[in-house]
């Protein structure tokens, strides 16, 4: 799939988490949003990727059990062999909102969950 249009580009498909407890959130080619090429794509499989770039941020009150209650269907889930959560994906193929417009209340409905945390001050 291409990065050709806002939906792809700009609107998270999903959010990975690393080891420190921060998260980023993907567009559907797993680039960081707002990202229009793959030319610097990162393995998704490593703990950080794009852990260069300012992308990751700690959510205050973003646990486990507030996202399961959201992201209940296990296919949204990405765990790592210890069971902790790693990535979670805002929908599926088949569910995807700009494909089929019945989807979209659900999409939102994850978007305005995420949406109420706040971040935790960082440093500069």
């Amino acid at each position: 799939m291409a990065l050709t249009d806002f939906f792809r580009i700009n609107l998270p498909y999903g959010l990975k988490r690393n080891e420190a407890d921060e998260w980023f959130a993907f567009n559907r080619e797993r680039m960081p949003l707002g990202w229009n090429s793959t030319d610097n794509h990162e393995s998704f499989s490593n703990d950080s990727p794009y852990s260069k770039f300012p992308v990751y941020t700690t959510y205050r009150g973003l646990s486990e059990d507030k996202i399961l209650k959201v992201f209940n269907d296990p296919d949204l889930i990405l765990r790592d062999d210890d069971g902790k959560i790693r990535s979670i994906y805002l929908y599926k193929d088949r569910t995807n909102p700009q494909s089929d417009p019945k989807y979209w209340n659900e999409y939102l409905e994850k978007i305005k969950f995420l949406s109420k945390f706040e971040s935790v001050s960082h440093k500069i």
